[in-house]
């Protein structure tokens, strides 16, 4: 069976628009990424590779919000 794997760091800080700053996730692709098919992971990584290569000037915020904070 075909697998998919996760684009998660471990290095969690989402920006202004929920976006994770490590693996470039919104964070409704993360909490639902193990009820994803394979077709939908694969549609993530390629989202993840865009939002990644999208340069700041293009509308991603890569300022973070308070991190520590938002994981406690």
């Amino acid at each position: 069976m075909e697998e998919v794997v996760s684009p998660c760091v471990r290095n969690c800080c989402l920006n202004d628009e929920e976006i994770c700053l490590g693996c470039y996730r919104h964070i409704d692709e993360i909490v639902s990424w193990r009820a994803l098919s394979i077709e939908e992971q694969k549609q993530v990584l390629d989202n993840c590779a865009i939002r990644k290569d999208k340069p700041k000037t293009q509308g991603l915020k890569l300022k973070p919000t308070n991190c520590s904070e938002r994981f406690q």
